[in-house]
């Protein structure tokens, strides 16, 4: 496996994640990696007919999950050589069958992507946690998940006050805590006493739209290798019952 890092940062947490990836899987194809300067970009994979490309922010690549963050980014790669149907299917494709014809607020629609990438990292991360630890993932949800809680919107309880302060988006932060819990459910991570239950049940409290335990059975429940189109109709229910929910 080549990897090839461009940018001023120690190369090592890449060449280590290429290496736990090679003990169970190879990558034909060359791995740039490409350092950025934006923090709010975390970490991304391109796909080229002669590469691919680890999009990360020099924040991310210099913090204490680069290794894992590199890890979950060659998986992607993984994922797209195996033609894995999950990295085949156009979002764009499936978000237009879920959602022709009806009217969805712009947020909702951002949304919808985000979830799309959920269902592409569950068959990324059956990869990462096949061959790496996952003590730095579990703590790095708790953290996110808190950090999100803690910044949801707080609405004004004075009399005829409508103000709402602005933060995390309580419906998306519950899918992204089906999520969680449907990853670590997927591969026996946690017992029910982990503190990620007591957070994802906040977070399904802050948002009664969102049916927190039916998405993470959605997300969980996802077959190891579906068809394009079990994929697909999977993929457009998903979106529809998140984008049509109230």
């Amino acid at each position: 496996m080549d990897v090839r890092v461009q940018g001023a940062v120690a190369p090592d947490p890449f060449l280590s994640a290429a290496e736990l990836l090679e003990t169970e899987y190879d990558l034909s194809r060359p791995v740039d990696v490409d350092i950025r300067e934006d923090p709010d970009q975390r970490t991304w994979a391109a796909h080229y007919p002669d590469r691919h490309v680890l999009n990360i922010s020099r924040q991310a690549a210099t913090s204490v999950m680069a290794r894992e963050l590199a890890l979950h980014e060659y998986a992607h790669m993984a994922r797209y050589e195996q033609q894995h149907a999950s990295h085949m299917q156009s979002t764009e494709e499936a978000l237009f069958l879920a959602l022709a014809g009806k009217s969805v607020e712009r947020r909702k629609l951002s949304h919808c992507y985000q979830i799309a990438n959920h269902m592409k990292d569950i068959y990324a991360d059956d990869i990462t946690l096949d061959i790496a630890p996952a003590t730095k993932l579990i703590d790095f949800f708790a953290a996110q998940l808190a950090s999100a809680l803690a910044d949801r919107p707080i609405e004004d309880s004075r009399p005829g006050s409508q103000l709402e302060t602005a933060g995390s988006d309580p419906e998306i932060t519950a899918v992204n805590a089906a999520f969680a819990l449907a990853l670590v459910e997927r591969h026996s991570l946690i017992d029910k006493s982990h503190r990620l239950y007591d957070l994802a049940h906040a977070a399904g409290d802050d948002a009664p739209a969102v049916d927190l335990a039916a998405f993470k059975t959605r997300f969980k429940s996802l077959g190891e290798d579906p068809s394009e189109s079990e994929y697909r109709k999977t993929l457009v229910d998903v979106t529809r019952a998140y984008a049509t929910a109230e």
